[in-house]
């Protein structure tokens, strides 16, 4: 090796699920990230996210529909095989969709779908103690399996819209149990949503297994943000939760505003941008051309 070359880049190690539950221990804070397809996937390796999440909020960030319930798994393993292709040395956890883990059949499906045909690492279903015989079955298939609690998008309905949860001890209480449920089902990790942090900090000190938050303070065991939402891609609305670490779309807009202005004022594309040909067989081809024309 010469004095000017440079060291050959260590190649990335996925985090393991032990790795994950160590987290609790060590306190190492894990960063979770939801990506909705390949090139998201790339940035969150490339910046050193340690859990790729195919999140069925892609069906409102890819898709433009007004929620996730009209996620299919058909949608979720299509974005999931991306998103492995994308991420290739980081843990993808995939969550399943609406519907897709009602019966304990349906949920041993639907999850090794996930597994087999886009090679995720684990899935994640929603709820806790009303859901614990389905999240019991799936670890018990050996599929490594985390649950979210809180606000869950696929009750939404029952909660009558997006509504903070665990503010009266009573409902805290709730989630709590929901917590340990989820514990003793044998799940890896759980995901808080729309939780006070005081709440989400006390109730992740019960458990064993680690918490991520989402809207749920710095007291939990890591955090998970939307990628189109932290780098300001996706505009529609803006989280209470949610900081802006960039403004792409802004970017965005100005570039092609500026692609537009040049395209129509005729200076894209320039010499710079276009390809050449050999002068001669250019004259061969004109003069091909012409006498073509006196047919």
């Amino acid at each position: 090796m010469t004095a000017d070359a440079k060291p050959a880049e260590k190649k990335r190690e996925k985090r393991t699920i032990t790795e994950i539950r160590e987290s609790k221990k060590t306190g190492e804070k894990m960063v979770y990230m939801s990506v909705p397809d390949y090139t998201s996937a790339k940035w969150a390796e490339m910046a050193g996210v340690d859990v790729a999440v195919v999140g069925d909020s892609l069906a409102m960030i890819a898709h433009g529909h007004p929620s996730t319930i009209p996620a299919s798994m058909d949608m979720m393993v299509m974005h999931a095989q991306a998103i492995r292709r994308g991420a290739p040395s980081t843990f993808v956890l995939g969550c399943m969709p609406y519907q897709s883990y009602n019966t304990v059949d349906r949920a041993l499906t639907n999850a090794t779908r996930f597994m087999q045909e886009a090679a995720s690492d684990a899935v994640k279903p929603q709820g806790g103690k009303s859901q614990a015989h389905i999240l019991k079955a799936l670890v018990d298939a050996g599929i490594p399996t985390a649950s979210h609690i809180g606000l869950t998008p696929h009750t939404i309905a029952m909660f009558g819209g997006f509504k903070i949860q665990g503010r009266t001890a009573d409902a805290a209480m709730k989630i709590l149990e929901d917590a340990l449920a989820i514990e003793d089902a044998g799940c890896f990790m759980l995901e808080f949503e729309a939780v006070p942090a005081k709440i989400a900090k006390l109730i992740s000190e019960q458990l064993t297994i680690p918490t991520i938050g989402i809207g749920a303070g710095v007291g939990t065991d890591g955090q998970i943000l939307l990628c189109h939402d932290l780098l300001g891609v996706f505009t529609d609305f803006k989280p209470k939760f949610t900081k802006r670490f960039a403004k792409l779309t802004e970017v965005a807009v100005a570039g092609i505003k500026q692609y537009v202005k040049e395209v129509k004022e005729g200076a894209f594309p320039d010499d710079d941008h276009s390809y050449t040909v050999n002068e001669a067989e250019y004259e061969k081809f004109a003069k091909m051309v012409a006498k073509r024309r006196q047919i």
